[in-house]
């Protein structure tokens, strides 16, 4: 269907084209120099240290269980209500999910469940920004710290997300983000790994390559490097780091529009019979990678929408209906809730004042 308004839309400047090439005919586009420029320029937007790039959000995910020393027979506990990267890794690290319920309106894990979930097995907590709308960090670090166990926040959708005055990044043991493609910022596909001690970030420097200490005295391509144990080819490269720097250069206007246009959204959309806002708390300002809403017959909501040129989408199906989470299957009805009305509109930095005009008028005559 043609000049259908996108739910989603690729960032990418047209001022990356002249730092690309120079990048791309350097002679050196594994990872250098320009990973080491990007990782400061992140630290520097973080407000915090230890930015660790790597090929993607998932693996930064991965590595995150790997340093929190999740082994085959442990127990992590999750959302199903996400991308199905959000867990594989955890299957991938040979240990078992167990599946906290969410919150039936935010769609963010709850933290009751995690509570009932917790066992002598539990090593990590992995807690989902939806949409980019915070989970209750605080309390939910304070009850994993009480039991001994490592928090891990995916924050995939939530890029420049504000808690408690505070960007997230520094809340938990480890946070990751996603640079893929259609994120808020991309380069191409990537991620980036926050740690909050400085003893994990050293180990994961030496993990996401092999396990081999790039940053040692050069002899030979490091041929004679001892290395200590094993790792992965999860690294970033300099052509992936050069686009992600061009592109932080746009990141606070990006997510001003997306924050401009969910505003626009609450302040026409409140108050309808059919369409029920999510509640937002008052010390935490998302960046609203989506704007989900819940629709009575949300399904028909859709194929109207289409029909009227705008896309919409549920984004994530929950990942414990697929057949490779079968051993964690258990009554969720938070999940069972959510999943019957949730929807997501478009929000992007993309949308002209027409385009959110329409959607408001469109979604008013549904």
């Amino acid at each position: 269907m043609n000049n259908v308004i996108p739910l989603f839309k690729v960032h990418m400047p047209e001022s990356v084209k002249e730092p690309l090439l120079e990048v791309l005919f350097s002679g050196f586009i594994g990872q250098g120099p320009v990973v080491d420029r990007f990782e400061t320029q992140l630290d520097k937007f973080f407000e915090f240290k230890n930015s660790l790039t790597v090929n993607s959000g998932t693996s930064a995910l991965h590595l995150a269980l790997r340093l929190a020393n999740v082994k085959h027979g442990d127990e992590v506990i999750c959302t199903p209500m996400t991308c199905t990267a959000s867990n594989m890794p955890v299957l991938a690290m040979g240990a078992t999910i167990r599946w906290a319920d969410i919150d039936p309106v935010t769609g963010l894990i709850d933290i009751n469940s995690i509570e009932s979930n917790i066992t002598e097995k539990t090593k990590a907590i992995i807690m989902v920004h939806f949409g980019g709308i915070p989970c209750q960090i605080e309390e939910i670090n304070k009850l994993a710290a009480s039991r001994g166990i490592k928090t891990i926040e995916d924050g995939a959708h939530a890029f420049g997300t504000n808690y408690k005055d505070r960007k997230i990044g520094s809340l938990s043991d480890f946070t990751m983000f996603s640079l893929q493609a259609i994120k808020h910022i991309t380069t191409i596909d990537g991620g980036i790994l926050i740690c909050k001690s400085d003893e994990d970030f050293k180990r994961g420097k030496l993990l996401r390559w092999y396990g081999i200490d790039r940053e040692s005295p050069r002899k030979d391509f490091r041929c004679e490097e001892n290395i200590s144990e094993y790792g992965y080819k999860f690294h970033m490269n300099d052509v992936s780091a050069i686009i992600g720097i061009e592109q932080l250069k746009y990141i606070d206007s990006i997510i001003s529009k997306h924050r401009f246009n969910a505003l626009k959204y609450r302040n026409q959309l409140s108050n309808l019979e059919k369409v029920k806002l999510i509640p937002i708390p008052r010390d935490v300002d998302p960046s609203y990678w989506l704007f989900t809403i819940h629709v009575t017959d949300r399904d028909k909501f859709m194929e109207y929408m289409l029909e009227n040129g705008v896309s919409c989408s549920k984004v994530h199906e929950r990942n414990d209906i697929h057949d490779a989470f079968n051993e964690s299957a258990c009554y969720l009805p938070g999940v069972d809730k959510f999943c019957k009305t949730q929807v997501s509109i478009p929000v992007g930095w993309w949308l002209s004042e027409g385009d959110t005009d329409k959607i408001v008028s469109l979604i008013k005559k549904f």
